[in-house]
């Protein structure tokens, strides 16, 4: 059962991962004021072991007052490094937390999104939203919330500090930081204006790795395996020239961000001097000099860090817009049973792909529970569209009434229960052989590898049932992965099975015992078999022949004396053993 996320009721919104992290931001939130109001008091205990080191000099003070002040400068300091620990594990904690809660929402609207939406979708663009695009995000906001702290808390210590020393120079001396602030938010348009660029190429960039990757064998077989190098190598170079100039913004402006804040220094220099010598605005020591330069330096220390937040913050913001589409709501799926058996009426169904003309229309036909229907016809003449019709991934016309209820017009965990489907490709999963059978549940794999005749092969294999059978099948051969893949389907059995060529890899002999085995198993459920071998259709209860766009329902008998094309095609695949595809 596929259960909503607790706690994260809108996926799409930031404020929800902040909402979810209430614990980790609270100690966050009270670590990070102790952290930087301690560190306030740097520059004054620091100004203090200033002034204290000078009446030693002068021989007003004794040794154990700097030794004093001194313990308690490293009492101090241990403390606000600790809140400094504390604050900086949590926020990476609430940082991975929401990587994690991102990723989990965002995986799940892309494995329950719609076949013909993510053939829409390129396969460089969803791995770079689900990975790096994400990653980004949870950055940008762990470095937001590191920052309101480090910078926003800290800032206000320091101003406030610099006010009570004198606050007609810290008027003068803050027109500085704000100026670094100011260039920062200009930068917002080339700073994302780069990032959306880099994200774009990077996306380009794994479609064509991954493509060169599977393709090698064929391109290299074909001697296109320069030509493809020559075309990868200008993705990679189009990648690093935008990676650079993403990077380039967000990397050199800081310094130019420390420049302009710091140079109020200058005032600092002159007219705190001034105030040393008492011609000044106020009345200052070298400990009042010392702690006012030392707050200021660190204040602009931070607002630098705070423009080049702006400039970070911008790069994920256009990540979120990225993947802000595809963080939707998890909707709880109940995990139904099978249906039970009923009847299938088709009436007037017909189907085209978006922009092309009808590939059939007018299909009519009915079945009752435990009837084997074959479907069959020339190459291309829309055999596979038909099944793929029947999980209702794109629009039909006309009507697919299961027990009387429009296939359609079922929700997808109802229609799930109702059609178990087998394409050409088998879709195995990258584990063991049982477990691409049971698929998790409990039982034994045994009944249903020997109904389509792979058991004997299983038996001699190294790890028998638990054998890991690679990405999409890659160590089994492809009859092995047909076969494993219809004993799926046959042991998570529904009440109307689509079949797509389930024999093609085998010979007759193993055919009709894995169609005896069927006959057994699949029980009252109604089963379309697509086929372009015809041996087996005699013993079918309907046949359907599809020809030109037109389907004719009829039995193999009917259609022997009717249809010479159906007939001439029977006839030659009799006479050539079976061999000869349609």
């Amino acid at each position: 059962m596929r259960e909503a996320m607790p706690g994260l009721r809108q996926p799409d919104r930031i404020r929800s991962y902040f909402a979810m992290e209430r614990g980790p931001l609270l100690i966050v939130t009270v670590t990070g004021i102790l952290y930087n109001v301690g560190l306030a008091a740097g520059p004054l205990l620091e100004g203090r072991l200033a002034q204290c080191l000078l009446e030693i000099l002068r021989g007003t003070a004794q040794w154990s007052a700097m030794l004093a002040a001194a313990a308690l400068y490293a009492v101090v300091t241990l403390f606000v490094q600790g809140m400094r620990y504390l604050k900086r594990f949590y926020v990476r904690r609430f940082a991975n937390d929401v990587n994690r809660n991102m990723k989990r929402v965002l995986y799940n609207s892309l494995v329950h999104r719609s076949k013909p939406d993510l053939e829409q979708e390129s396969v460089g663009g969803m791995m770079t939203r689900a990975i790096a695009d994400v990653d980004a995000c949870a950055e940008g906001m762990r470095k937001f919330t590191t920052e309101v702290f480090d910078t926003g808390v800290a800032m206000a210590a320091y101003l406030a500090l610099l006010l009570v020393y004198d606050w007609r120079l810290t008027l003068l001396v803050s027109l500085f930081p704000p100026a670094a602030l100011f260039l920062a938010e200009r930068m917002k348009k080339p700073v994302s204006r780069c990032a959306a660029a880099y994200k774009e190429s990077a996306g380009v960039l794994s479609g064509a790795t991954l493509d060169r990757v599977s393709g090698a064998v064929t391109y290299r077989v074909f001697g296109l395996e320069e030509r493809r190098n020559a075309a990868y190598e200008a993705r990679l170079a189009d990648y690093e020239k935008r990676a650079v100039a993403a990077n380039l913004w967000e990397n050199t402006m800081p310094p130019l961000y420390r420049v302009l804040s710091m140079l109020g220094t200058v005032p600092i220099l002159w007219l705190g001097a001034r105030n040393v010598q008492g011609n000044g605005w106020a009345a200052w020591d070298i400990a009042a000099f010392t702690a006012f330069l030392t707050c200021y330096t660190k204040l602009a220390v931070k607002t630098s860090k705070a423009a080049k937040l702006f400039n970070a913050v911008q790069k994920a913001q256009v990540s979120w817009r990225r993947v802000k589409p595809l963080l939707q709501p998890p909707q709880a799926v109940p995990e139904l049973p099978a249906a039970p058996p009923a009847e299938l009426v088709v009436s007037g169904l017909s189907f085209a792909y978006p922009g092309g003309g009808p590939i059939f229309s007018e299909v009519s036909f009915s079945a009752r529970p435990g009837q084997v229907i074959g479907v069959t016809g020339p190459v291309a003449c829309g055999k596979s569209t038909l099944g793929k019709v029947f999980l209702c991934e794109r629009p039909y016309g006309g009507s697919i009434r299961f027990g009387g209820r429009e296939l359609a017009a079922l929700s997808p965990a109802e229609r799930s229960t109702v059609v178990g489907y087998l394409g050409h490709q088998p879709e195995l999963l990258r584990t063991s052989i049982a477990e691409n059978i049971l698929l998790g549940t409990d039982g034994d794999a045994s009944p249903w590898l020997k109904a389509v005749c792979l058991d004997q092969e299983v038996s001699v294999m190294r790890a028998g049932v638990q054998t890991l059978v690679g990405d999409s099948g890659t160590g089994l051969s492809g009859g092995q992965q047909a076969r494993l893949a219809l004993a799926r389907a046959l042991c998570h059995r529904r009440p109307l099975l689509v079949l797509d060529d389930p024999f093609s890899a085998v010979d007759q002999a193993t055919e009709g015992e894995i169609m005896a085995h069927l006959r057994q198993l699949a029980g009252e459920s109604i089963v379309l078999l697509i086929s372009h071998r015809l041996d087996l259709f005699p013993s079918l209860d309907q046949v359907l022949w599809m020809e030109d766009g037109h389907v004719t329902a009829s039995t193999h008998a009917a259609l022997m004396e009717t249809c010479p094309e159906y007939a001439g095609l029977y006839q030659a695949q009799a006479e050539g053993g079976g061999s000869h595809e349609a």
